[in-house]
């Protein structure tokens, strides 16, 4: 039956209707994207409806990857629902097309496949283990992704898929005593949880049942195996492989539909569902066609054996799903409105809403005026108003807009005008309802659902972990090499105590106590041409007094620079509300909370009084456009003049366009200044800059030529500043003192994060990726003609376009015949950097203009063009590709509303040197967007920081490693800031030495992971007072169990370590008899006081003429030596302060 008159969001209505009447209904949406739309419009509609999903695999029909952990969660956890037969209450489960022409696991399948835990009930930790065991869970020694599980001793962490955050298992004996969720990147404890079902985490188990059934099927199928068959091989060791569910059946004695699981269920069909069909049919038939005919051809001998399953095995055919439908109960909605005449349908009343594009293109006409008009209109009609806005923060500006245009909005779920956050593309009018969206007013909007926020110091504390091996340098003694942490008993009688091995020069080891371990920090990368200190040697000494020097008058060079700024008066240039507000609303997208938080940071800095001089560093493509945008804003309705800085023509057209839309409806003038423009026009703007006439000019370093005046210039804007060598950065600041600088860019170079980090630029980090940009899906896989050729074939079809970047300009011609030879009629364009600049402007140009589909270039495409079309990369031979480079480059990608593939193409059958490995994983683990700063760090680490100042871009980093170069140049800073009042404490870091005879370490049992545990030495090293001891020994409660009694004792360490700072105590002895203590440098701060201590202990303290100070105590056992100790130092403590 067909139902009119549902136009999209008012199908949500419908369907909550048609489950009020008792029915459970399979809703079949034609696409991914609809799906999302019927789940949002069925949230805010019909909200106490239960709504279980049911997604389509994200990967190609016969493709080399596995579809991603999150999707098979949802479908497993909709099928082991749907199997359950208690389960019979009405409900909706929506899918697509694609997802219902693919066969699934039977019910039987799934019968007793979900186990329940609850707290206090008898768990028993063997059969939890061995689920986890037989259900494709990984084990691994930190658990932060979906499907992965931890012990330790009696507790186990484990991130069941579909789970918001992981959870911690506390066992007594067998027995579960407690169920905690955690966040994966602090491993904090976040709340608790009474119980939880766990389901597997693949469609296939492989057990000895499933690997034999396999085996022999695919025998049986594909005749003979060749030992180059990964997929054979792994799964008859046992191990799952890439990519193994396109052979799902083999896998199963028989497979099922969805629509099995659901045998009384009313099936809607979305409008166009059967063209969606015959597409997706279309696809799979050319994926299998493809993969059959490399076989046959032999374009995949050098390549891993792909056998492509018979169409007919994993997939419906037309047939059987005409056969599956017969005597099904169907209804099929459709947007427009049936005839009364019509046989068999039905209306439903609802109408497509008014869009009000009219409005936004008539230059006469305020579209909010018209928009005031439409809802009087309605309201007159009888029907009531929502406004659709996609987030609490755009829903807040429109009330403000609306309330300035006398339309009186509100929040109220019983307002006649309702304004609520709802995540639908378009309104509709229906019987006593009328919805506008955002998008309806604005134009196109693009949004996403909060996900959850990373910090990037997690991070970047993950990337610092010292591993065996990696050079470190020790602040006494130099650079060493890191060789083992080692539990040490320096006679029998002694106390364990855990110590870093350091090798050093001619083989010498040093032992060094691991709570002291903030005397060494990291070197950096690139270690292996560097040569070792000896220990005792004079050189280190030398080289770190000189570098300090060095640095001393960088420090003081910088700060000069930054003083000149700050005591500068700026001009004060605040945003007009109202007018501002509407220049806002023209932005298509959601504000991220690191991007408000960026824009407010740079709004306060223009009305501070000061020249802002601020570095904002976000990801490609996470919206610093925007903050240039505001900033520009309330510069120009201030009178004042913009230049805008990037570092090719191709940008400066596009940020050119970008500006000239956005301006269009404000008074204010923007020209571009570039290679692209005319002499004419280039002379027109010269001259309009000079006398005023024009407010914005967008350019590349043609605008720091010297024939350019400005007349009255306020801010400077320097995009995508990596590009820019230093002395053109130089150039950009003697433009005037006190203008406002903004600086924009994504992997900033280490030498402006460096220089961000102390203090001397203002920075604000954009890591929140942008409301609807899907992370980019990234393959890493062997170079496979294959999945190439249908990489390129997907987006073509899908009307985009393609980046295939090599790492030589020698490879280009090669590559060419291959791809034509893989799709012959495919419209190819070369860019290379050996190319004339016209020339590679006009061949970026055209593929900007889409006359070409695929780019076939160097890297020269990682800085900063945004072509929404492009959402395919294909990276050959990315093991040759830098850190950063892979992911700028990954960055280029996915910058509209459709995801965007990133494939990175490794050589066939050649090993991988650890480097390249390396790089690889990390971005394959960086899938997560909002990275770049993270990069930058690493990359920090990777290349060495560069003189602040100066134009050689590894400076001095060299000498002394990337941390303690780090360390010395904060510390100048400070002192230059505070013109040396510091000095004195900065000059002469050091860390006491305690021995107390109680075993001081982690144990291994405790933490048994070696990388946490160092890692949890460098924490509690760095704390400073009570309360962090406090608060850390609280965190270790909660991430590994209740504290061993060594544990306890390196917590009291750090306490009394702290005591001995502060009283000037270079190092404590204590022993069954007392303590002996050593002054620093034979000094201490309040003689008198001490003198007066050592008398009011009546005979048991002396100070011996070696100036250390003897206490004589009976203390037998190591609690009272702790407490005696501890006593002690908190008194010299209190007479030194």
């Amino acid at each position: 039956m067909l139902i009119g008159g549902v136009p999209e969001g008012y199908d949500g209505v419908a369907l909550g209707q048609l489950v009020e009447a008792g029915k459970t209904v399979l809703f079949v949406a034609r696409e991914d994207r609809r799906l999302a739309a019927i789940k949002a419009s069925l949230a805010f509609f019909a909200g106490d409806v239960e709504v279980l999903e049911f997604p389509a695999w994200d990967c190609l029909p016969y493709d080399r990857v596995s579809p991603k952990s999150d999707i098979v969660a949802a479908r497993i956890d909709t099928l082991t629902e749907l199997a359950d037969l208690n389960s019979a209450k009405p409900r909706i489960i929506l899918t697509t097309v694609s997802a219902l022409l693919q066969r699934v696991p039977t019910r039987k399948s799934f019968e007793g496949s979900s186990l329940k835990f609850g707290k206090g009930g008898e768990t028993l930790r063997d059969r939890l283990l061995g689920y986890l065991e037989q259900n494709g869970y990984g084990r691994s020694e930190t658990v932060m992704e979906p499907g992965e599980y931890a012990i330790r001793g009696g507790i186990i962490d484990l991130f069941p898929p579909g789970f918001e955050e992981p959870l911690r298992l506390d066992f007594f004996g067998d027995d579960l005593d407690g169920i905690r969720t955690f966040e994966p990147f602090s491993q904090r404890t976040t709340g608790e949880r009474g119980s939880f079902t766990l389901k597997p985490v693949n469609e296939i188990s492989i057990d000895e049942d499933s690997i034999s059934r396999f085996r022999m099927s695919y025998r049986a199928l594909f005749g003979a195996v060749s030992s180059e068959d990964p997929l054979y091989e792994a799964i008859s060791e046992g191990h799952s492989q890439a990519g193994m569910e396109h052979w799902l059946p083999l896998f199963h004695e028989e497979l099922e539909t969805l629509l099995d699981y659901l045998p009384e269920a009313l099936i809607v069909f979305d409008h166009q569902a059967s063209e969606a069909a015959e597409s997706r049919w279309e696809l799979i038939g050319e994926c299998y066609d493809a993969r059959s005919d490399m076989k046959a051809r032999g374009l995949a001998v050098s390549e891993t054996t792909y056998n492509p399953l018979p169409v007919d095995r994993l997939y419906l055919t037309s047939k059987e799903l005409d056969a599956a439908l017969k005597g099904r109960k169907l209804l099929t909605f459709q947007p427009f409105s049936t005839p009364d005449s019509q046989a068999n349908s039905a209306d439903a009343g609802g109408k497509p809403g008014r869009d009000f594009a009219d409005a936004r293109a008539l230059p006469d006409v305020n579209v909010y005026d018209a928009l005031r008009d439409h809802i009087q209109t309605e309201i007159k009609d009888g029907r009531s108003v929502i406004i659709g806005a996609f987030s609490e923060g755009s829903a807040e500006r429109l009330l403000g807009i609306l309330k300035e245009h006398d339309i009186s909005a509100s929040m109220d779920s019983s307002a006649q005008i309702r304004l609520a956050v709802l995540e639908l593309e378009h309104g509709f009018t229906a019987p006593g309802l009328s919805l506008i969206t955002e998008q309806d007013i604005l134009g196109d909007r693009l949004s996403s659902p909060p996900r959850r926020r990373i910090r990037p110091e997690n991070f970047i504390a993950e990337t610092s972990v010292l591993n065996a091996g990696d050079l470190v340098v020790h602040a006494d003694h130099g650079i060493g090499r890191y060789e083992e942490l080692v539990t040490l008993k320096v006679t029998d009688a002694s106390a364990p105590h855990d110590c870093l091995l350091l090798i050093y020069g001619g083989g010498d080891k040093l032992f060094l106590p691991v709570e002291n371990i903030e005397v060494i920090s990291r070197y950096g990368e690139g270690s292996d041409t560097i040569r070792l200190d000896k220990l005792g040697g004079v050189a280190w000494q030398a080289r770190k007094s000189q570098l300090k020097q060095r640095i001393r008058d960088m420090a003081d060079q910088l700060i000069a620079v930054a003083a000149a700024r700050e005591l500068k008066k700026g001009e004060t240039l605040e945003p007009q509300s109202g007018i501002y507000d509407e220049f806002c609303s023209g932005f298509a997208y959601t504000e991220t909370d690191d991007q408000a938080r960026a824009i407010e940071d740079v709004i306060k800095d223009l009305s501070s009084g000061r020249p802002m001089d601020r570095l904002i560093c976000g990801d490609v493509g996470f919206g610093k456009t925007e903050v240039a945008l505001r900033a520009t804003f309330v510069a120009a309705l201030e009178g004042k003049q913009v230049a805008i800085v990037v570092p090719t023509t191709l940008l400066a057209r596009q940020h050119f366009r970008i500006f000239e839309e956005r301006f269009a409806d404000f008074p204010v003038q923007v020209r571009q200044l570039s290679r692209l423009v005319a002499k004419k026009d280039a002379d027109a703007t010269k001259e309009g800059l000079e006398s005023g006439q024009v407010d914005i000019v967008i350019g590349t370093h043609a605008l720091l030529a010297k024939s350019i005046k400005f007349d009255r210039l306020g801010l400077l804007i320097i995009d995508e500043e990596q590009h820019f060598g230093v002395a053109h950065k130089e150039q950009l600041k003697s433009m005037k003192h006190n203008v406002h600088v903004l600086t924009l860019t994504a992997t900033p170079i280490p030498r402006t994060l460096q220089m961000a980090l102390t203090g001397v630029r203002e920075l604000s980090l954009i890591t929140t990726p942008p409301v609807d940009r899907l992370a980019v899906r990234t393959f890493v896989l062997p170079y496979d003609p294959v999945v190439v050729r249908e990489a390129i074939q997907r987006e073509r079809y899908r009307g985009g376009q393609i980046f295939y970047v090599c790492p030589r300009v020698a490879d280009l011609g090669r590559i060419e015949e291959e791809l034509l030879e893989l799709v012959p009629d495919l419209r190819i364009a070369m860019a290379h950097g050996q190319m004339s600049p016209r020339k590679l402007e006009d061949v970026m140009s055209a593929f900007y203009d889409g006359k070409y589909e695929l780019l076939l270039t160097t890297n020269i495409v990682e800085s900063g063009l945004d072509l929404p079309s492009v959402n395919t990369i294909i990276l050959h031979r990315s093991d040759m590709f830098g850190l950063a480079q892979l992911y700028q480059l990954r960055g280029r990608i996915g910058r509209s509303k459709i995801r965007g593939y990133a494939y990175l193409t490794l050589p066939t059958k050649r090993k991988l040197s650890a480097p390249a490995q390396k790089r690889l994983e990390v971005m394959q683990a960086l899938d997560t967007l909002g990275a770049g700063f993270t990069l930058a760090s690493h990359d920090l680490d990777i290349r060495g920081a560069g003189n602040l100042l100066g134009d050689e871009q590894s400076g001095h980093i060299k000498e002394v490693g990337v941390e303690l170069y780090q360390q010395m140049l904060e510390e100048a800073v400070a002192e230059a800031k505070s013109a040396g009042d510091i000095e004195d404490q900065v000059a002469d870091k050091w860390s006491p030495q305690i021995d107390i005879g109680i075993p001081v370490l982690i144990p291994n049992d405790y933490v048994p992971d070696l990388g946490v545990r160092l890692s949890l030495y460098r924490r509690i090293a760095d704390l400073t007072d009570r309360a962090e001891i406090d608060a850390f020994a609280a965190e270790m409660i909660d991430r590994f169990g209740s504290l061993p009694d060594e544990v306890e004792n390196l917590l009291e360490t750090v306490a009394i370590k702290r005591l001995c700072l502060a009283a000037g105590v270079e190092k404590v002895d204590a022993g069954s008899k007392g303590a002996v203590i050593t002054f620093r440098n034979n000094e201490f701060n309040n003689l008198a006081g001490l003198v007066e201590f050592i008398t009011s202990q009546v005979g048991t303290s002396k100070l011996r003429p070696d100036h250390k100070l003897v206490f004589m105590r009976s203390w037998d056992d190591a609690a009272a030596r702790l407490t005696g100790v501890q006593y002690l130092m908190k008194e010299l403590s209190d007479i030194a302060a």
